[in-house]
């Protein structure tokens, strides 16, 4: 996993796989959403960024309110589905 989240492009590949893996499993497109919001905690909360992207992410992230986050998750998601 730390490979992947060195390089910002690997890091949305990686990320649009999953979201192709979790659209094929039947989850909805809130559904992904949420978890992508949730996956942005859990790193906010346990993973240093490894790169400019990363980071600037974190501190967009750490400045956002509650829904500004679900927003940055739905856009991840939506950048994602577009680099996989």
């Amino acid at each position: 996993m730390s490979t992947v989240l060195k390089n910002f492009d690997t890091w949305k590949k990686f990320l649009g796989e999953r979201v192709e893996h979790a659209e094929k499993a039947g989850f909805s497109e809130e559904a992904i959403a949420n978890l992508a919001y949730e996956i942005g905690g859990f790193l906010d909360d346990k993973v240093d960024p490894q790169n400019e992207s990363n980071r600037a992410l974190k501190e967009i992230w750490d400045v956002g309110s509650e829904e500004e986050r679900k927003t940055i998750a739905r856009l991840m998601v939506k950048l994602a589905k577009k680099n996989a």
